[in-house]
């Protein structure tokens, strides 16, 4: 065998123990990024199982629901365990709705009610009224009993009125999730594969007399139960119960299936009265062109009560509207 042939052998054999090397860097890698996670949430990588291919045919957008297994070996649901199919949580009634009912104003929608969508919470207590627009999808109880939930879970955009009976001190709490296309990594499917999208709440709630009683600004609590796309783990952060993600890139990316998602266990008496609440972050406050809502009829046409002058309620979210994709938020009505 002469030089040439030997040196070329060689060269085949060292390139075949790189390639191995490599792969197996790149194992030990992945698996000592989540080893290094210090944080009290669960660690889940990639895509999820898809279970419900779309819980709402008629919409824009596929609201699909999954599960995941994380590095615990903890099993997650994707985006968020939600009661869209539950026929004992009702439906909020529609303010505007391209599936449903769309009005002209508040008062059109609330004279088209009837009085049988009022949830009794106390029978001796007052009727109160509440205008909700989420981003994506909320569910609110009021001292723990269920009250209203969206009616698209993804979009088209929508906005909605919720009406109980209930006594002074009463508690607002809400579930909220920003839905995604690509289970598992908070993203959805537009200029790229993988784009983190936001979410955001706003409501106002007001008396018998029409004074106003509530609305969405930093006085509410917020805490954050889910965190997608995480790209490096070490952007994470945690201060006490603030869950804080405000270091994460938000950037596009034509391939996320090797990013991250964080999740938190919910207690299970959150919506309740009784829950304390006391340690968790205040709410977030963003502007309507941070959220992104001039061009949605169902928040512009409504300006009237969302962004009332004397009582402007704000949008809220946790302190990441991009990234942190289940969100509870709470608030005690004096």
């Amino acid at each position: 065998m002469n030089w040439n042939n030997k040196l070329l052998i060689l060269a085949i054999c060292l390139n075949l123990v790189n390639t191995g090397c490599s792969e197996e860097e790149d194992t030990m890698d992945e698996t000592t990024a989540i080893g290094d996670y210090t944080g009290t949430g669960s660690v889940t990588q990639g895509l999820g199982t898809t279970t419900v291919s779309n819980l709402f045919p008629d919409g824009q957008r596929i609201a699909a629901t999954g599960t995941i297994t994380a590095s615990d070996d903890t099993e997650w649901i994707l985006p968020a365990e939600v009661n869209f199919t539950d026929d004992s949580f009702p439906f909020a009634s529609d303010l505007s709705n391209s599936y449903g009912n769309s009005y002209n104003s508040a008062s059109e929608a609330l004279a088209a009610l009837d009085g049988s969508d009022i949830i009794e919470i106390d029978g001796s207590g007052e009727v109160i009224t509440g205008f909700i627009f989420a981003d994506n999808y909320f569910e609110l109880y009021v001292n723990g009993e269920p009250v209203g939930k969206d009616a698209v879970p993804f979009t088209d955009f929508n906005s909605h009125i919720v009406r109980f009976r209930v006594e002074r001190p009463f508690t607002l709490a809400m579930k909220l999730v920003d839905w995604e296309e690509n289970l598992g990594l908070g993203s959805e499917k537009q200029a790229t594969d993988y784009h983190a999208g936001d979410g955001g709440m706003v409501a106002f709630f007001q008396d018998e007399q029409a004074a106003t009683i509530a609305i969405t600004n930093s006085t509410w609590k917020a805490q954050t139960y889910y965190i997608a796309p995480v790209q490096d783990l070490s952007c994470l952060s945690e201060d006490g119960q603030a869950r804080l993600s405000s270091s994460c890139s938000t950037a596009d990316a034509e391939d996320g299936s090797d990013f991250y998602g964080v999740h938190w266990e919910l207690p299970s008496d959150w919506m309740k009265e009784s829950f304390d609440d006391s340690e968790w972050p205040s709410a977030t406050t963003y502007t309507n062109n941070e959220i992104g809502v001039d061009n949605k009829e169902s928040y512009t046409n409504f300006t009237d009560i969302f962004d009332k002058p004397a009582d402007d309620a704000e949008f809220i979210w946790s302190s990441n509207v991009v990234l942190d994709n289940e969100v509870l938020v709470r608030y005690t009505v004096d």
